[in-house]
């Protein structure tokens, strides 16, 4: 063969291919995997430019993979004050009287529904700490946010407004908006006027995100928006990106067949390392917001509508983007949104296998489950998320569901019992973006979800690797350490199969390799 242009040597592979599971070393070409064999090989394969890299038994895997992750918008989001530390209304009116001012703006993000403690989000809360300085703050979910009297000024914000989506600009009985900002359209009514980071701010913290990220083992994100492409461009062509990005842009409701046919036209578009694969859908919002999709009401007596006002409209435009060969991913966080994207991929008939794929999947009865896999659409969750709730159900989003529903948080377990396809990610800035914890979470869930079994030490790596890949359509040249597949790489300390679970989320990243390119070389 032609001599690499690196080697791993001395390594533990473990290669997720059933053909040859073991190795200790690997050689790489021009990105992509060349040979996988033993020390004994490595005199034959190397030539005069070939870079060896020893790894003393450090453990070799296939390249993590974050199946759902938002690393450019992002950069919008989280800016400002992180407020994820913020547990009560006292500590958030603090947080706020002493934030930095980011252009007279107060910008927060992160901000968790449990701090209100179950009584409406509204400005009223936190104005007499803030003055008259406009305020935009992010709650953690990133589908509602709260802004003051003078931020909704600015916005020119005054009433209730109308949307094509299931949207909310929440008004108290007299008609005066309390702040409270519900899903997308509204909060872009005060986003567009709030302070946005500059291109070369955003460039900055870009890479510094992505090459944080590649800290911690990660080598690519399935994005679920359509990011920047001229930022990411830009920095794809002025260095080599880190992280592997995959774009799926949003169609959203009202969509009509010139917006199809231009997200049809811009598939495949992309540069080194990034790529646009796939349209983003939302059939819901989230729990806490009131704004999933239930069969039955949640105790506020709300969610009983899908986020497109008319789902038919969401069922025709699959089935045009489906027919175009276009793969989607559908944001469904509630038992009847999880059914009725099931529905729609089921009407799609035979050629729907390995297509299509839903994103959280909170709660779910057990019919459901077997679905998953008769029509072969991935599952792809976000462990870290359990987090937000609490074991013994005060919390929020166990609250508004009531003891049934909560009981069937997450149920990654019985997912991949029932033969799905479970692919894992953080849902970065919902979550923290280090991969570790995603596999250790998915082990070990954490608050509604910590009554469940998790998912074995080989089933977390394989929602980061092999199940990733399959959900992405990609099982036939990622996921794996096999010649030909793409020389995406992670090498850490401990095996993160065997090693316990809260050892596993602080291990040592030793090495991170995306399409050849060494992006992190941590300590030996």
């Amino acid at each position: 063969m032609t001599a690499p242009d690196l080697i791993l040597a001395g390594a533990k592979v473990r290669t997720l291919d059933p053909a040859r599971p073991y190795a200790t070393a690997v050689a790489v070409r021009d990105g992509v995997i060349t040979a996988v064999g033993d020390e004994s090989d490595v005199r034959d394969w190397r030539g005069p430019g070939t870079e060896v890299i020893p790894l003393a038994g450090a453990h070799l895997v296939p390249g993590l993979v974050d199946a759902h992750s938002h690393p450019v918008w992002g950069l919008d989001m989280a800016t400002g004050v992180d407020l994820s530390g913020v547990t009560e209304i006292a500590g958030l009116r603090s947080a706020l009287a002493g934030a930095e001012r980011t252009d007279g703006w107060v910008l927060g993000y992160g901000l968790d529904h449990n701090v209100f403690g179950g009584r409406p989000v509204d400005r009223a809360l936190v104005e007499d700490v803030l003055g008259n300085t406009p305020a935009f703050l992010r709650l953690y979910d990133g589908h509602s946010a709260l802004a003051d009297g003078a931020a909704l000024a600015a916005a020119g914000v005054t009433g209730a407004r109308a949307f094509t989506q299931r949207s909310q600009v929440v008004c108290d009985a007299d008609g005066r908006p309390t702040g409270h900002l519900v899903e997308h359209a509204a909060m872009d009514l005060v986003a567009r006027v709030a302070p946005r980071p500059s291109y070369a701010a955003r460039r900055e913290r870009l890479v510094g995100l992505l090459t944080a990220m590649a800290a911690t083992g990660l080598t690519g994100a399935h994005v679920m928006d359509a990011g920047d492409a001229e930022l990411v461009g830009a920095v794809a062509r002025e260095t080599v990106l880190p992280v592997r990005l995959r774009f799926a842009p949003w169609c959203m409701p009202g969509a009509g067949e010139a917006d199809l046919a231009e997200l049809i036209a811009g598939q495949g578009r992309g540069g080194r390392h990034w790529v646009v694969d796939g349209v983003k859908f939302f059939m819901d919002g989230t729990v806490e917001g009131g704004t999933a999709w239930l069969e039955h009401a949640d105790c506020h007596g709300q969610g009983t509508a899908a986020f497109w006002p008319d789902p038919r409209a969401y069922a025709a435009a699959v089935r045009r983007l489906h027919a175009a060969g276009v793969r989607t991913a559908t944001h469904a966080i509630g038992d009847a949104a999880v059914r009725h994207v099931l529905d729609v991929v089921a009407g799609l008939g035979a050629g729907g296998r390995g297509r299509h794929r839903v994103e959280h999947i909170e709660t779910v009865p057990d019919a459901l489950l077997p679905r998953f896999a008769e029509l072969g659409v991935a599952a792809s969750m976000q462990p870290p998320h359990t987090a937000y709730t609490r074991a013994d159900g005060t919390d929020e989003w166990s609250r508004r569901l009531g003891g049934a529903r909560a009981g069937r948080a997450w149920r990654l377990r019985d997912l991949r019992d029932a033969g799905a396809t479970v692919a894992l990610g953080s849902d970065w800035p919902i979550a923290h973006y280090d991969v570790r914890a995603v596999l250790a979470d998915a082990r070990t869930p954490r608050g509604a979800a910590s009554g469940r079994a998790g998912l074995t030490g080989l089933e977390a790596l394989e929602g980061c690797t092999t199940h990733a890949a399959r959900a992405a359509g990609e099982d036939g040249s990622a996921g794996r350490i096999a010649v030909g597949h793409r020389a995406d790489l992670t090498v850490l300390g401990l095996d993160p199969v065997d090693a316990p679970p809260d050892e596993l989320a602080e291990a040592p990243v030793r090495l991170t390799v995306t399409g050849g390119h060494v992006t992190h070389h941590g300590r030996p």
